[in-house]
């Protein structure tokens, strides 16, 4: 039996038969679901041990692909079908690529832009703790050319889905750079603004519904976010119509195991331009009554536990869900992972999406 037919198929039944179970009414109010970025890419497209061994990339990294140049874009098209297609069958309402063009969630867009240099790169401590090479500011940052407009219109093609693009955000490049240039960390962080805003108007215009922000960053190092993050991230998203998403979390549950506990910029993003902001909860076990922070805020709240290898219940789910209820009215809710399914075997991170969205329609 095949691994698809084996691991996949029974969740798959198992969510048909919990829509089945509910009235149309029910279905209606069920809470809306999405990804926060990625999924797992195919062991035929990246050497999938070779990425879990190390830090994620910021400067490029080739030596991850197993196809060739000229066919890796024709892979990545394939790649991106795949997890569309999980994504859907899963039942997801707002669906992404699964960056399954990327390397890491910031290095596609980070190392596109004019103004750095790639071939003598910098370097700066990760989050963890250590040393990792680093995009080396040499110039003003520009962007030269639209960089991720056609993934969007590559994943418009391929579903009639709401659909999401995530784009790193300005203060948490700032962080993954070694600045060489500008005269201070603010200066930065805005050049780093103005080409994520160019950036977003156009993918807005090629046909994404949402567009996201990743600001990892804003967690790890609260001081420096106090001193000029939300005016970065205020001149990102200005102009951009629709819905906003601004993420931010406690690194990768697969590399970042010693973590600050809580959000200590979390109250501060209430007042951001972003309309939504979305939190890893399930794996740190958020207390909900943070979330009267964001009042004013869409919650994209994690309730899958990628740190764990075992695929949530619906019923888990639907407990972290309601719990969350009890501080955010059920509009202001979404349901989400955290953050880093790309680091997680496909089957089981296709069994937690389907909980996941078993879950959420429990809860109505």
């Amino acid at each position: 039996m095949t691994t698809e037919r084996a691991g996949i198929l029974p969740y798959t039944l198992r969510t048909i038969a919990y829509v089945r179970r509910m009235r149309p009414a029910d279905y209606g109010q069920a809470i809306v679901t999405t990804v926060v970025g990625s999924y797992p890419q195919p062991e035929w497209l990246i050497d999938r041990k070779r990425l879990g061994e190390r830090l994620p990339p910021r400067v490029r990294a080739r030596e991850l692909w197993r196809v060739p140049e000229p066919f890796l874009e024709e892979a990545q098209d394939d790649a991106t079908r795949i997890a569309v297609q999980d994504m859907e069958r899963a039942g997801v309402d707002v669906i992404t690529d699964g960056e399954m063009r990327r390397e890491s969630y910031s290095n596609r867009f980070a190392t596109a832009l004019d103004g750095i240099d790639l071939d003598e790169p910098g370097v700066a401590l990760d989050r963890t703790g250590h040393e990792n090479p680093v995009p080396r500011i040499v110039g003003p940052i520009r962007r030269a050319r639209p960089v991720e407009v056609r993934d969007v219109e590559f994943l418009r093609s391929a579903t009639d889905r709401r659909i999401k693009i995530t784009v790193p955000g300005p203060f948490t490049m700032t962080q993954q750079a070694q600045n060489d240039h500008y005269a201070d960390e603010r200066s930065l962080a805005f050049a780093y603004a103005e080409a994520v805003n160019e950036e977003l108007h156009d993918l807005k215009a090629a046909g994404a519904d949402v567009v996201q922000i990743d600001e990892p960053y804003l967690q790890a190092r609260p001081e420096r976010a106090r001193e000029y993050a939300l005016e970065a991230i205020d001149r990102a998203l200005e102009g951009i119509e629709g819905d906003t998403v601004l993420h931010t979390c406690f690194g990768y549950a697969h590399i970042v195991h010693d973590r600050l506990p809580g959000y200590p910029f979390l109250r501060e993003l209430n007042d951001c331009a972003a309309t939504h902001v979305s939190l890893e909860a399930a794996q740190p076990d958020l207390d909900p009554e943070l979330l009267r922070d964001l009042p004013d805020k869409t919650i994209l709240l994690g309730v899958l536990d990628l740190g764990s290898q075992q695929a949530e219940t619906p019923e888990g789910v639907a407990e972290r869900l309601r719990r969350a209820l009890e501080v955010v009215p059920p509009e202001r809710l979404v349901a989400a992972p955290d953050c880093g399914m790309k680091y997680l075997p496909r089957e089981l991170a296709f069994r937690k999406l389907e909980a996941m969205v078993a879950g959420a329609r429990l809860v109505r």
